[in-house]
């Protein structure tokens, strides 16, 4: 195969690794609208780097990754389905709702495939917890509770430009709830605390958070955020249910330290970030992509899945604004 890959920034440049050394990628083609970046990234893997983005739509690629700024993530969904070409994008699809849903529509009009990267499904913990969970050797589940916590916040000017901590980061926890479960939220109630950096306040965003979700089936799960554990890189879940309890995530690198006599002694070395922690997801990602591009693999995860959990992070981000419970049934889909 012969793929294109758009956006050669810090993720960008890791799926090109993955992609440069996968059996079934005969080529690759990268691009950046920072041309110099493209091309240091290709020199490094033996890919061409391409001009500009144009080129990637015009060279013969058989398949597009898109890893490019969020702002333009729709235009390029758009583009590779009017192309008549496979998608795997980053999320998030667009920056807000509407446009998510026209890129959406877009692709349904061209009949193309669009693979999001909600890389936790890859995950072997996540996946390992998803079959105990529909086997139903936990019995009844009754709570979830999901953490994700970044080390260092990001840099002040990406803030604005991310959609908040909800649609930014909490995604992934409300993805995976829905994947692991296989039950739709139907209401949220979701709050947010300003009070560290001012870099937050200003970008009218929360740099902690903390969401209580019914399921349709009565469970309840939690998903609590930050960007300032400075203990170390934290995404766990725990899935109680009435015959047993199960934890992801936890293992001699979760950067936790109990004050109990006779507990774990703390990690030696904390996960320092996502790519080293699910660097193994997102290879597994990509190689799914390369398959559902070939027409050996059902796509794992289309647009319709990703739409369904930024549905989730919207009804959050109104619960946090209003100071109130939201049903999902509030928030528009297609």
């Amino acid at each position: 195969m012969r793929i294109g890959l758009i956006g050669t920034g810090r993720i960008g440049a890791f799926h090109a690794g993955v992609l440069s050394r996968h059996r079934d990628v005969g080529a690759l083609v990268v691009a950046d609208t920072d041309a110099r970046r493209a091309r240091e990234v290709a020199a490094r893997i033996d890919a061409t780097a391409a001009p500009s983005v144009d080129e990637v739509f015009t060279w013969g690629v058989d398949a597009v990754v898109i890893s490019s700024a969020t702002a333009a993530h729709a235009e390029l969904i758009g583009r590779a389905a009017r192309t008549g070409l496979p998608a795997f994008c980053e999320k998030p699809i667009a920056p807000d709702l509407p446009g998510t849903l026209e890129a959406l529509r877009e692709v349904d009009r061209a009949g193309t495939e669009l693979q999001l990267g909600f890389m936790r499904r890859f995950d072997a913990g996540y996946g390992r917890a998803r079959e105990l969970v529909r086997s139903g050797r936990l019995g009844r589940l009754h709570t979830v509770r999901a953490v994700t916590a970044d080390p260092v916040p990001p840099p002040a000017a990406y803030l604005p430009l991310s959609g908040g901590l909800y649609r930014d980061c909490l995604v992934h926890d409300f993805d995976i709830v829905r994947w692991i479960t296989g039950r739709e939220v139907v209401e949220v109630y979701a709050t947010g605390s300003d009070a560290g950096h001012a870099m937050f306040r200003e970008a009218g965003d929360v740099d902690t958070a903390a969401a209580v979700l019914t399921l349709d089936d009565g469970t309840l799960a939690t998903a609590t955020a930050t960007r300032c554990n400075g203990a170390g890189y934290d995404v766990r879940m725990e899935l109680c249910g009435e015959a047993d309890t199960v934890a992801v995530g936890l293992d001699d690198r979760t950067p936790i330290t109990s004050t109990e006599p006779q507990g774990p002694p703390p990690a030696d070395k904390p996960w320092p970030g996502f790519l080293e922690r699910f660097a193994p997801a997102y290879e597994a990602e990509l190689d799914a992509f390369v398959r559902v591009a070939m027409g050996e693999l059902d796509n794992p995860c289309d647009g319709r899945e990703a739409l369904e959990a930024l549905r989730v992070a919207e009804a959050c981000e109104l619960s946090r604004r209003e100071r109130r419970p939201v049903r999902l049934a509030e928030v528009p889909g297609l």
